[in-house]
């Protein structure tokens, strides 16, 4: 089987997830006032597990015979995240609510996903998935908590 869903939605994750660790970064330093100080390194931790997907799902991609988007152009092109030039004038809260907006946004890609590799017999890459989705949904709850939002996807 040539696992082209697979092999499409990895792609679109490639750029998705390198557009959100983008906003993220942004988010890290443009973020000031109160809770600065435990959400500036949260930022970092936010980044990593970001690249580590990115990574992961970009060898996969590989592995199965695809070719993952590897040029800024390409990740904003392919990207569905939106992401604005930095501004000093907003508060946390907004740029917490926009890093929520892209990880529920990659929750359901990664449903698609996750539906794709059911569909095209790839449990490898469903694992991937799956476990990728766990851990964004987690940091949505995290993240709507400090936002004082009740826990809910």
């Amino acid at each position: 089987m040539s696992k082209e869903k697979t092999k499409a939605v990895l792609n679109q994750s490639v750029a998705d997830l390198s557009k959100a660790a983008a906003l993220v970064h942004q988010v890290h330093w443009y973020l000031r006032g109160p809770g600065f100080m435990k959400l500036h390194p949260k930022m970092d931790e936010l980044m990593a597990g970001l690249n580590g997907y990115l990574d992961e799902l970009s060898e996969r991609l590989i592995t199965i015979g695809g070719s993952p988007v590897s040029t800024l152009k390409e990740f904003d092109e392919l990207s569905k995240i939106d992401m604005a030039p930095a501004a000093w004038g907003k508060s946390t809260e907004e740029r917490l609510t926009e890093v929520v907006k892209a990880y529920k946004y990659l929750s359901d890609l990664f449903q698609d996903g996750i539906d794709a590799t059911d569909e095209e017999h790839d449990a490898v890459t469903n694992d991937i998935f799956t476990s990728a989705k766990g851990a964004i949904e987690k940091t949505v709850w995290m993240l709507e908590s400090e936002l004082g939002l009740a826990p809910g996807l």
